[in-house]
């Protein structure tokens, strides 16, 4: 009889820890993460881990399809700090959590980053939670400006094009709409920069928990930059 154990609620944010841990594994073995992926599904066809949700499916398909454009994202706010010198499982929670900041249009920015929040008390050091908290807290303000240049570079490119020799670079609106997404990501940059100052020890991979591993008992809700106090409606729906 199949258990019911992985049915309970909180599916999403045990969808998010083993996004997060295949995103640490993965970078550790020098393996891209839908490598990984594809792993732990054919062990799930086994039995022998969990099944694989289809939001760690969209998770981690998401990061790998633009983690270029997410890592350049949350460079450009670690104020006094690079990407490479984080921790590398605050790179993986920073990267699902950016991931949905831009592209999962049901979750709301408050849920995101208190999602990351709490798998870096989860997963990560002590000062990982704060640090990661005022990091995300800056690109909450500039995601909706890089949705909107989003939308208008789609529509520009899906425009008719008159001229059948011109390339959809030519697509009237895409070079304007383009640029308009440059300058969303730079939104922010003379923010006060995070007060948190950024872990100094990098996690191992004996750091954080194996893949499959029953997840940490819950710990409280971090207050979310997005909002003043926990978002209620976590309570509500499993977002």
């Amino acid at each position: 009889m199949t258990s019911n154990r992985y049915k309970k609620l909180g599916a999403r944010h045990k969808a998010r820890r083993r996004a997060v841990e295949m995103l640490f594994e993965a970078e550790a073995r020098g393996e891209i993460a839908t490598v990984v992926l594809g792993e732990r599904v054919a062990l799930a066809r086994t039995e022998i881990v969990p099944p694989i949700a289809d939001y760690t499916h969209a998770l981690i398909s998401g990061v790998v399809e633009n983690q270029a454009r997410i890592d350049d994202l949350i460079a450009s706010h670690l104020h006094e700090w690079t990407l490479e010198r984080l921790p590398a499982v605050d790179r993986a929670i920073m990267r699902a959590a950016a991931w949905e900041l831009i592209y999962a249009e049901d979750v709301p920015p408050v849920v995101a980053v208190d999602e990351a929040v709490e798998l870096a008390k989860e997963l990560s050091t002590d000062e990982s939670p704060g640090f990661i908290n005022g990091v995300l807290g800056h690109l909450v303000h500039i995601v909706p400006a890089m949705r909107q240049a989003d939308a208008r570079l789609q529509e520009a490119l899906a425009a008719p094009d008159l001229d059948d020799e011109a390339s959809t670079e030519g697509a009237p609106g895409a070079e304007v709409a383009a640029e308009e997404i440059g300058d969303a990501t730079k939104i922010g940059d003379a923010n006060e920069a995070p007060t948190d100052e950024a872990p100094e020890q990098s996690a191992s991979a004996e750091d954080v928990p194996a893949s499959d591993a029953p997840a940490a008992d819950e710990q409280g809700s971090a207050e979310p930059v997005a909002g003043a106090g926990t978002d209620t409606t976590t309570e509500q729906r499993d977002w």
